[in-house]
């Protein structure tokens, strides 16, 4: 669950509002107005994902993955358009730190392409003669050959994803929304029972719970939706 709020405050509000949530995502905006939300939910045994999509030269992503190796985080994110060489720098920094600090590394999650963007996007504006899809999978691809763990990607490229990455390769899907949520800002959108069903280990979905007037609520209405829907 993302903690897409602009406070710690409200962060810690919302971890309290939700207690049988036990995976949240700590996004940028909430980690640069203060890291100290991730001892919280550490010291409540939750699971976080830290999604900061580091994206710069190899010595710098080393860096900031060993530092973020220290936080005890489950999955980290990095943005595979970096390249092989920081990839591979990024994996290797947070496996060292982590082993020296007797913590579990992070889990390196590449993201492929932004959920905001779409196929138009992709071709007009960032000039990539790729089809969305296409480049998708050679992201990914990226990732794997490099040593990390899984991918970001939205729900429509999971299925080919799983196909081909195979089945312990970690899949996250944002831009999942329950039908009676409103898209947003993620063009390429799945309900969260057919995201799994194409094979995504894990969902992100933010605001149809985060925003809803009582997000217990929501939270509980998902469960319930995803319950039936995979009997």
């Amino acid at each position: 669950m993302p903690l897409d709020v602009a406070t710690p405050a409200a962060a810690l509000s919302l971890v309290e509002r939700l207690p049988q949530v036990t995976f949240w995502k700590v996004g940028l905006e909430l980690f640069v107005a203060g890291g100290s939300v991730l001892e919280h939910l550490k010291a409540q045994q939750k699971k976080i994902f830290l999604d900061l999509k580091f994206h710069d030269i190899p010595n710098t992503m080393a860096g900031a993955c060993r530092s973020a190796a220290r936080y005890g985080v489950d999955l980290l994110t990095v943005h595979a358009a970096a390249g092989r060489v920081a990839l591979e720098a990024a994996q290797a920094a947070a496996v060292a730190e982590a082993s020296a600090l007797n913590l579990p590394p992070p889990n390196l999650i590449a993201i492929t392409l932004l959920t905001s963007l779409n196929a138009r996007s992709l071709a007009f504006e960032l000039k990539i003669p790729l089809e969305l899809a296409d480049y998708a999978l050679q992201m990914a691809l990226l990732a794997q050959e490099s040593g990390l763990a899984g991918a970001v990607c939205s729900p429509q490229e999971v299925a080919q994803l799983r196909e081909i990455c195979g089945e312990q390769f970690l899949l996250v899907c944002p831009g999942v929304r329950p039908t009676w949520a409103e898209a947003g800002d993620q063009q390429r959108a799945m309900t969260p029972a057919a995201a799994l069903q194409a094979g995504a280990s894990y969902l992100v979905i933010g605001r149809p719970i985060t925003a809803a007037p009582d997000p217990a609520a929501a939270f509980g209405r998902v469960c319930q939706e995803l319950e039936q829907a995979l009997r």
